[in-house]
């Protein structure tokens, strides 16, 4: 707490006189990031002062829902790094505070994953992906709270405890990206950066009203990104912004697509964010999908997504009902399968001599069963419960690289299955 009030201290005295409008966090607060990112450029707002203002709302909201799990002390000195840049070398993010999920590496700070054995073992250097930011000109202040291991769509972990939903304090702000979600959700960050691999940034931007954007796999850089299970290779994990609205998501993705993100890590595709593309105003064939089929959607959910298709059929875009193909085998089996393809042995091994969170009490258990009680109970629960038979047949690992190298072939011909589907129907995007 007391590098809070030292921060706050030190920002605090190199502020403007309170006389100026500047200096009301309340009119700050509420500037969406186009608006905040222009005005810092043109210099009607102070860098300092929008920083402090963050700086107390961000401690406000921790404060109400326990969300934080670091403060990124150096964030003065990046403040003060800013000022020193001619107008023609100033970002897109320039002055904007920026939040990070606990798992993103900057230098000097854990990245824990809710993991004891990741503690005091602080990163070396900052993450590609928190490079470019800065190179944008965003300012790093904060690291926001995970549930233990990733896997998990609530929030919480035996270092850090359990961050709550501040719509309702008896909830949960889902997860993995679940700090993130409450810190926007609260203004207390203007723009954050979470990862995804089954949900992860959705599950929250959904449960705390927000917007979240899960890119293509390998679309940007996941170089200096902590995990507690690493090496996957059907099953993808990828990182995205989240925000308060979509323009502000927009401009995250025109600041990360730069040349500084290949340029860092080359394995991350050179191309630019498109303008043409976005900005095209040409009629879209867009694939609906009330229901994927496998999980039924909320009343609500199912609402929305009517709610949705008929402004954009009134905007004149063809709305063409779409069914993902085989749900089930791609559920149970490639994703489940791919997941835990090592019988969950990595992930067991991270968790020795740990605290085991109540949010992922379940799963651990079922993985630490012998193989051949999987077998009986997976038997067993086939006439009652078949997916849950399913899932304990998955979660016992592929057993021998051949089976591996097999599996990672059927999720190739899936992904053909399902392209070939939406070529066919000649889709520009799914709702879903």
């Amino acid at each position: 707490m007391c590098e809070w009030t030292r921060a706050n201290q030190s920002l605090t005295s190199a502020l403007p006189s309170p006389q100026e409008p500047s200096l009301n966090p309340k009119a700050i607060l509420e500037l969406p990031l186009e608006s905040l990112a222009q005005k810092l450029q043109d210099e009607e707002l102070s860098l300092e002062s929008v920083l402090c203002s963050y700086l107390e709302e961000a401690l406000k909201v921790h404060k109400k829902v326990n969300c934080l799990t670091d403060f990124l002390g150096e964030c003065e000195e990046e403040l003060q790094a800013l000022k020193k840049l001619k107008k023609t070398e100033r970002g897109l993010l320039y002055g904007a505070p920026i939040s990070l999920k606990d798992t993103y590496d900057c230098r000097g700070h854990d990245s824990t994953c809710g993991l004891a054995q990741f503690l005091e073992k602080p990163a070396a250097k900052d993450g590609v992906i928190v490079k470019v930011l800065k190179a944008q000109g965003a300012i790093p202040f904060v690291k926001t709270n995970i549930p233990q291991t990733l896997l998990s769509f609530y929030c919480s972990n035996p270092i850090y405890g359990r961050t709550l939903n501040p719509l309702n304090l008896k909830k949960t702000p889902g997860g993995s990206s679940g700090g993130e979600g409450v810190m926007l959700a609260q203004g207390g960050s203007i723009l954050g950066m979470g990862s995804d691999t089954a949900g992860s940034i959705r599950i929250p931007a959904s449960f705390c009203g927000v917007c979240g954007f899960r890119t293509t796999g390998y679309r940007l850089s996941y170089s200096g990104i902590a995990s507690a299970v690493k090496g996957k290779k059907s099953v993808t994990t990828v990182a995205g912004p989240m925000a308060r609205d979509v323009e502000s998501l927009v401009l995250c993705m025109r600041a990360l697509l730069s040349e500084d993100m290949h340029r860092l890590d080359p394995t991350a595709p050179f191309m630019p964010f498109r303008e043409e593309v976005y900005s095209s105003n040409q009629p879209l064939r867009i694939g609906y999908c009330e229901s994927d089929g496998f999980t039924q959607p909320t009343p609500s959910m199912a609402r929305a997504m009517r709610l949705t298709s008929r402004p954009l059929q009134d905007a004149g875009h063809q709305v063409i009902p779409f069914s993902s193909p085989r749900i089930e085998y791609a559920v149970e089996h490639l994703f489940v399968g791919g997941l835990f393809a090592d019988g969950g042995a990595t992930l067991l091994e991270k968790l020795e001599g740990d605290i085991v969170d109540p949010c992922i009490k379940t799963m651990i258990n079922t993985l630490r069963l012998p193989d051949p009680l999987k077998c009986f109970s997976a038997y067993i629960l086939k006439y009652i419960e078949p997916r849950a038979s399913q899932k304990l047949k998955e979660i016992r690992g592929m057993g021998t690289p051949k089976k591996l190298w097999e599996h990672h072939t059927a999720v190739e011909e899936y992904q053909q299955e399902l392209i070939a589907k939406w070529r066919a129907l000649d889709l520009d995007v799914l709702l879903t």
